[in-house]
């Protein structure tokens, strides 16, 4: 067991560096290279529904303080677990951001649940690390969520606190039933992959390719969680030499 919590938070260790020294510093890159275009530019946000160049004026995040005020409110807002009160209907990269931004809140809101359920003792033993590393997932969502949702309010679009309308009653019912570690386990991979996988499909729909970085800097983080829970489960960390895209979601269904 120590030398399974020993292994267990050095890739914990691993994680959080590739996503403080790799997944971030690239969506903040982006970020500026977003505003930084839209300074050249004149006119309203609202132009951004117009043409797909309007997303380049209206959707672009806002780098520095924005996008870390962006981060720090997801971290801070209540986390609205509903499905219901998305007013303007999105369309283009401002869907996708918010599709993104819902499944987020979903993984903060799985990893919330399960660590209020292991303080409670619901869950039996449950090892330092694994502790741990729900703690950083849940954090890391969290940054994510702030980056997605700083596109939308950048674009003048209202901020995504919900979580995803389409899985969030088939997840909400699985953490009803879980009873150990292990199912927990279960449940945050099946999460974490059709969000890697939701991920890589969205580079084919987004049109601006700054929106593509910032969805590829965050795929990496999401396999990152996959890998260490199968780790947990006692599986190969890497399954499959390629990332497969069972399991994407369509952003049509945020409106689901």
């Amino acid at each position: 067991m120590d030398i399974y919590n020993w292994e267990l938070q050095r890739r914990v260790d691993d994680l959080e560096d590739l996503h403080n020294d790799e997944a971030m510093p690239s969506m903040r890159e982006r970020s500026g290279e977003l505003v930084a275009r839209i300074s050249e530019e004149t006119g309203s946000f609202l132009s951004w529904h117009t043409s797909r160049r309007g997303f380049l004026l209206g959707a672009g995040l806002a780098a520095g303080a924005a996008v870390l005020a962006a981060c720090g409110s997801a971290t801070s807002a209540r986390l609205a677990v509903s499905t219901t009160v998305r007013p303007s209907r999105l369309t283009g990269d401002l869907l996708v951001a918010a599709l993104a931004a819902s499944l987020e809140n979903l993984g903060v809101y799985a990893y919330s649940a399960g660590i209020s359920a292991a303080k409670a003792g619901k869950l039996g033993s449950v090892p330092p690390a694994v502790a741990n590393f729900a703690q950083v997932a849940m954090a890391q969502h969290k940054e994510h969520a702030g980056a997605w949702n700083g596109m939308l309010t950048a674009a003048g679009a209202r901020s995504v606190s919900t979580t995803d309308p389409a899985l969030t009653p088939t997840v909400r019912q699985a953490l009803s039933k879980v009873a150990d570690v292990t199912e927990l386990a279960n449940l945050a991979l099946e999460i974490e992959n059709i969000a890697a996988t939701t991920y890589r499909d969205s580079t084919a729909v987004l049109s601006s390719k700054r929106a593509v970085g910032i969805a590829a800097s965050i795929q990496p983080v999401e396999l990152q969680h996959a890998a260490i829970l199968n780790f947990v489960l006692g599986k190969y960390p890497v399954p499959s030499a390629f990332s497969s895209l069972a399991g994407a979601q369509a952003p049509s269904s945020y409106y689901s």
